[in-house]
């Protein structure tokens, strides 16, 4: 990535505050204080390595400019935002296509300069990784007519628990709609601070066929529903009283972070055996790695996105390395993975004729063509 950073920020204080902590860290930033500046000099003085992005700007605001980079320049884009609204705007900056996002100081905010100076620093690392240019903007998506529910309190006979993180809002926003109604419950661990999952719980669940919510600690796991967990604590499954439910309970990070896949995906296994379908999105590091592993020891089903749609191939390719999966598949392809892995341990998706006519993709042809892979590969060691 290039060192020159272009900071579109109206608050001369923050623009101010950034420029010295990127000039301290190597790079060369470029400050603006409203998008319709920031994309003419994009235009005429790139080219750029990444964008800081504020959300609110006057004139152009952040959203419309991050469109019209991403639309027309494909960079990465971190944006600065707020949880004014909830951190609703922030969601669908991500799901445009913001690599990351650092949550900005307010007024009596305990957000110390230091931590914003390391979140910031960190965001543009995982800027310098991404690998933007072969996932489309994701287009505005309509809410989901909702099918009749599975019936409220009714077990799951199957859950499917899945790892994202950097690209996963804009993944999920693609895979959650294409959910149906099934007997198995959805259990989400993205890579998110404290504030901002609810927000994702909620879009969601706006966009959805299926109910969605954001995780609490003690809830009974109900089929056919998707929980988000929350951000900054770790969300796991384990039986009481006779029934599986959700623990989300404060620890100390796994792999930097929380909530983490890997706890997610162990007691996952524990819980149902065989009855796991584990799915590993774009994201760096790789937490959801050892965690995929115990779904397969237990029998279940790995799904992993492939590398031409992962913003970051980092957890998806440690997935690869540590456990292999049953598909691995393009983002657009993911939903009907999910679908080909219930029905392959025996829970009903509607059937294989029903999947194919949908989709076009014969249930179980990726996992057969992965183990093809696999055979070929180990035969030739």
């Amino acid at each position: 990535m290039s060192a020159r950073i272009l900071v579109v920020e109206d608050d001369p204080a923050i623009a101010e505050l950034l420029r010295d902590y990127l000039r301290h860290a190597g790079f060369s930033p470029h400050t603006c204080a409203d998008g319709l500046l920031a994309w003419q000099l994009f235009e005429r003085e790139g080219p750029w390595g990444a964008v800081i992005l504020d959300l609110m700007l006057p004139g152009l605001d952040g959203l419309a400019t991050l469109g019209y980079l991403m639309s027309e320049a494909p960079r990465p884009v971190v944006m600065l935002s707020s949880l004014t609204d909830g951190g609703d705007t922030t969601m669908r900056a991500l799901e445009l296509g913001a690599v990351d996002f650092v949550r900005k100081p307010g007024l009596g905010d305990t957000l110390d300069l230091a931590t914003l100076q390391e979140r910031l620093l960190g965001a543009l690392r995982t800027a310098a990784g991404a690998h933007y240019q072969s996932v489309p903007v994701l287009a505005r998506t309509r809410p989901r007519s909702r099918p009749t529910p599975a019936p409220p309190g009714l077990a799951p006979t199957h859950v499917v628990v899945v790892a994202a993180s950097t690209g996963g809002p804009r993944a999920l926003a693609e895979i959650v709609p294409a959910l149906a109604t099934t007997s198995a419950a959805v259990v989400i661990a993205q890579h998110m601070p404290p504030g901002f999952t609810e927000s994702l719980a909620r879009r969601l669940d706006a966009l959805a066929a299926i109910p969605v919510c954001e995780a609490s600690d003690g809830q009974g796991l109900e089929a056919g529903r998707v929980y988000v967990a929350p951000g900054g604590l770790h969300t796991t499954i384990e039986a009481s009283a006779g029934a599986l439910r959700l623990a989300v309970r404060a620890g100390r990070p796994v792999h930097g972070v929380a909530p983490a896949a890997d706890p997610l995906f162990l007691t996952a296994a524990q819980a149902f055996g065989a009855r796991v379908v584990a799915v590993v999105l774009t994201g760096m590091g790789q937490d959801g790695a050892r965690g995929a592993r115990a779904v397969r020891e237990a029998g279940g089903f790995v799904v992993v996105q492939d590398e031409r749609t992962s913003i970051v191939f980092g957890m998806p390719q440690a997935a690869l390395v540590s456990a292999g999966a049953d598909i691995v598949a393009p983002l657009g392809d993911i939903a009907v993975a999910i679908a080909a892995g219930l029905h392959a341990r025996g829970c009903d998706v509607g059937g294989p004729e029903r999947l194919r006519a949908a989709t076009g993709v014969a249930v179980g042809a990726g996992a057969t063509r992965e183990r093809e892979r696999r055979a070929a590969r180990d035969a030739n060691q």
